[in-house]
Order: C-alpha cells, then structure tokens, then sequence
C-alpha cells in the first residue's frame, strides 16, 4: 500500500492548477479567434487518446476500463463535462480569466448545496451558511446594483452549475465504478460528443495556432496526469483546498497577457467564495471523520 505524502500532493496539486491556468490561457486564445466547438472538439481528440492509455496501462485492457454497470450515467457524465467546458471557454472570451474564474470559483459550494437532494447526504447548518455567504460573494463580484447586468457573466455561472451536476454524478457513479472506469467514459464520450459537433465548424488554422493547439493538447494530458499522480500519494481532503490556486495563476494571466482588470468588487467577492469553500470543505472533513 502506498504511503501518503501530504507534501509531495500538495506540490502536485499547486503544479496541476499551473499547468491547466495555461490551459485556460490558450483556450482562450484560440477561442478568440476560431470557433470554440472545433477548439474543444481537437482538444478532447487529445485527450481521448491519452484516457486510452492510461486505462491500458491501469485496467489492462480498453474492454476492462469500459466495463461498467451504468453506462448511461457514464454518458450524461462525459456529455455534460465536454459541455460545460465549451461554455467556460466561451466565459473566458467574453468576460475575461479573472471574472470568469472568480465566479467559476462557487462550484464546490453548489455541489454542498445540491449533495443532500441528489446524494442524500446531510448537509447542517454550518455548511448551509457557508454556501449563503459564497453566494454573496458572487452578488459582489456580479455588483448588480452599480451598473447593468453584465449578461457574460451567465457563462461562468452556468459553466459553475455544469461542473457541479458533473461532480455529483462522478461521486453517484463512483458507488458501481473505478475511477479508472469514469476516467475512460469521461473522455471518450466527450470526444464522440465534441466530433459531432465541432466538425461541422471546421476551419482552417495557420501554423502559429496549430504550435498553440498542440500546446493546448499536451497541457490538458500534463494536467490531468499530474492530478492523477496527485491524488496516488496523497489524500484528496489534504490537497483539495490547494485547488484554488489556479484561480489565482489564471488570474495572473489574464492580468499580464490578456489585459484583463482586477475590480476591487471582483477580488472581494473572490476572497469570500474562496474562504467559504475552504470552510466548506473543512466541514466535510470533519463529518467524514466523525
């Protein structure tokens, strides 16, 4: 059995979130300029061959990882992740990195928030008021009542409730099936899904983009890797919280590449939604424990 290294994961962890802030740069820098269907759909070409080797390598076989006792739950599973990362993308063109990532940012509180209803575990007081007060970190990175509506905000939003939908659903389906088995599922449907889709807006790129592309591709497999060899030496409740991190490297990014702005109210309401999720996560630790 392999020893915990609380250390060593969190390393992995904070290198992890790096690595997909880039991803989430070049995503955006592609989107900018072709249509984000075929940006994702290449993407997940990526990474479908990537999940077939790591379900050889850790299943012995393809039939092996696909084996699984609901495959339509597998289904909606890898659907909706490919989904949401085209809305998120889209975020990121129309809103920017770091408004994006700050509100993307409450998706583990909608997952506290929805865990009792769809998973049936309980979810106290302590918790309900700890998703209450990210919420109102969102109102003030949204800052509704000083000026119109910035209706691109919905992208993250809507992209932070896909992700959550599809948090649940990996934890339902981690009742029957192997992470390994979800991993697979997850990236091949995605690709099947995102071909279907994405190649109707095929477009030329030129060799410059295609460098980025390849770039695009190499980081989805790195991060996912490092992820993956994260959560092998360490408990994920001891490195979890470090996840934040690539909120903070992809806000960096957006400042410094992007010319992004950092509102007050944007840092602010950032700050709450972090500490909330941190003190969220906190909670659930300590349930498991008790």
């Amino acid at each position: 059995m392999q020893q915990s290294n609380a250390r060593l994961g969190i390393i992995l962890m904070v290198a992890t979130t790096f690595v997909f802030a880039l991803q989430d740069g070049l995503s955006r820098h592609l989107a900018g300029i072709y249509d984000v269907r075929m940006v994702v759909m290449i993407r997940y070409w990526f990474f479908a061959a990537f999940v077939i080797a790591i379900a050889k390598k850790q299943s012995g076989s393809i039939s092996n990882a696909a084996r699984t006792a609901q495959p339509v739950l597998q289904i909606i599973r890898g659907a909706l992740l490919s989904l949401e990362i085209c809305v998120m993308v889209t975020g990121f063109v129309m809103l920017g990195l770091v408004e994006s990532h700050a509100i993307f940012a409450a998706y583990p509180l909608i997952i506290a928030g929805l865990s009792g209803p769809i998973l049936g575990e309980n979810v106290g007081w302590r918790r309900w008021a700890a998703i209450g007060m990210g919420f109102v970190g969102i109102l003030i990175i949204l800052n509704p009542g000083h000026s119109v509506f910035d209706i691109n905000a919905l992208w993250p939003l809507t992209a932070a409730i896909m992700f959550a939908l599809y948090g649940l659903l990996t934890r339902y389906a981690s009742r029957k099936d192997s992470t390994t088995t979800s991993f697979f599922w997850t990236g091949i449907v995605g690709a099947v899904v995102m071909t279907s889709i994405g190649i109707w807006y095929w477009e030329p790129m030129t060799s410059r983009d295609w460098v980025f592309m390849a770039a695009l591709c190499v980081t989805g497999a790195l991060g996912h890797y490092l992820l993956i060899k994260c959560y092998e030496v360490a408990e994920a409740s001891a490195v979890q919280p470090f996840a934040y991190f690539q909120l903070v490297f992809a806000s960096i990014i957006g400042l410094l590449v992007f010319g992004d702005i950092l509102r007050i109210n944007v840092a602010v309401g950032a700050a709450i939604v972090v500490g909330a999720g941190l003190f969220t996560l906190w909670r659930e630790n300590a349930r498991k424990r008790a």
